[in-house]
C-alpha cells in the first residue's frame, strides 16, 4: 500500500442480538474503544452505547477515539 492508497473501511464489530446469533452488524465503523488486555472494539454509532455499557475489558472512564 502506499502512501496514496486509503486504508478499507473498518465493520462494526457488534452482533445484532447478542454474541451466539452470528449475524455481525457490517455498518462502517467510527470509533474505536479502548480495552484492558484485549484489542480495541470498533464500533459504529449505533453500537457505541451498549458496547460501553455491556462489552468486557472496557476501560472506565472509556478512552474513545474516532475512527476515520
Amino acid at each position: 500500500m502506499t502512501a496514496g492508497d486509503t486504508p478499507p473501511a473498518l465493520r462494526c464489530a457488534s452482533r445484532h442480538s447478542g454474541p451466539r446469533d452470528g449475524e455481525e452488524c457490517g455498518a462502517r465503523a467510527r470509533f474505536q474503544i479502548a480495552c484492558h488486555a484485549r484489542p480495541p472494539l470498533v464500533v459504529c454509532p449505533q453500537h457505541l452505547g451498549p458496547a460501553l455499557l455491556l462489552a468486557e475489558g472496557v476501560l472506565w472512564p472509556p478512552e474513545i477515539t474516532l475512527v476515520r
